[in-house]
């Protein structure tokens, strides 16, 4: 009997568009699965004869080939079964070629390595001071981590010139295939475990790794206006992935130790400065320091009260990444004063006998709405 035709195979016009492809294939692919029709044998040649099609369709030059000689131009041993790379084994189910269809979309189906293999990532910690953090600095850092083989040269094999060889059982692609009816099994390859490649004269040091456990050093940039909690990522600096493999990466979280004087919000400071009272009674000019080093002169008013804060323009931390900088505030705490001299209690008493309301407004009119809830009260 004559092939059908594989674009009515497929459903779709002979112009189809390769997604047009995917997504007819797909639809009939899990709608005649065997796990779905079980027994049913006209389903399952169905399923043989859309794996077929799709196989010869999806490759442009096969595509091109079967628009110009038909099924005559694969009556030679092409066949199919193998369909879009995908791995429909014997007792495969919907779960699988759901995988290995999607899994390209949705990271990659179970049991399938994909993309390039690499050593495992590190993970350390380093902890600088606020004004390290304003400027930016280097940080040494020891790390316990599997290094390249010195022996060997991470080659893995005593002949570093020799090195690893491209496996002959299966040519270096690390998965090997064998053919059951109409399915097509995938499996990593027994011969070199999946690497492709295999060592036949083990370096006696790493025993064919091409790694040892060490300890590495190095300098950790620290940028400019770091904020606390930051992770660096220092590419290829993780531990070394052993014959042919790439090194993973090295993650270092910062933390910033607390500053005596300075608190910091995002890129704005914060400092504490406490007033004598005589101070902020009668008004005066400090000097405070700033987190780049330098000293700022501030004017405080007559009548400052505790609490108040004055802002200094681009005093404060630099914004990561940009030639921006945050604000300095100075928050005052007036002090109250302690351990008087006899002439110093006088002093007082005197000023509280000629106290009137202007002088103490909000203690004023706070003891006045006790009076008035209350009926009394006290000064």
């Amino acid at each position: 009997m004559a092939k059908q035709d594989y674009y009515a195979t497929l459903g779709v016009s002979r112009d189809a568009s390769l997604d047009d492809l995917k997504k007819a294939y797909r639809k009939l692919a899990m709608q005649l699965h065997p796990d779905r029709n079980p027994g049913d044998k006209e389903a399952e040649a169905r399923f043989k004869e859309v794996n077929e099609a799709y196989d010869v369709l999806k490759d442009e030059q096969k595509r091109a080939a079967y628009d110009r000689f038909g099924h005559a131009a694969f009556e030679q041993g092409m066949g199919g079964g193998a369909a879009h790379g995908f791995d429909f084994g014997q007792g495969a189910g919907l779960g699988d070629i759901f995988d290995q269809m999607f899994g390209e979309f949705m990271g990659g189906g179970r049991g399938r390595s994909r993309g390039p293999r690499q050593g495992a990532d590190i993970r350390a910690s380093v902890e600088i001071d606020l004004a390290e953090a304003f400027a930016g600095t280097k940080v040494p850092l020891r790390v316990a981590t599997r290094m390249v083989c010195e022996a060997c040269g991470g080659t893995g094999s005593e002949n570093r010139e020799r090195g690893a060889e491209t496996c002959t059982t299966c040519g270096g692609a690390g998965r090997v295939r064998t053919q059951q009816g109409f399915f097509l099994m995938e499996r990593p390859c027994p011969t070199c475990g999946g690497r492709g490649k295999v060592i036949r004269n083990p370096c006696r040091i790493c025993r064919g790794t091409g790694t040892v456990q060490g300890e590495r050093s190095l300098q950790v940039q620290i940028p400019v206006g770091v904020e606390d909690g930051t992770r660096i990522r220092l590419a290829g600096e993780g531990e070394a992935g052993g014959t042919g493999v790439a090194p993973g990466d090295l993650y270092v979280h910062v933390s910033i130790r607390p500053h005596p004087l300075f608190q910091r919000d995002g890129a704005n400071i914060f400092c504490r400065v406490p007033l004598r009272m005589t101070q902020a009674a009668l008004g005066a000019e400090v000097e405070v320091p700033a987190i780049d080093g330098s000293k700022a002169r501030v004017r405080i008013p007559p009548g400052t009260q505790s609490g108040d804060q004055f802002r200094l323009r681009g005093k404060g931390f630099s914004v990561l990444k940009s030639a921006a900088r945050g604000d300095m505030y100075i928050q005052v705490s007036v002090e109250t004063p302690q351990h008087l001299t006899p002439r110093q209690h006088e002093l007082l008493e005197e000023f509280e006998s000629e106290a009137h309301t202007r002088s103490s407004p909000e203690s004023e009119g706070f003891f006045a709405k006790v009076r008035e809830l209350f009926g009394g009260g006290s000064r």
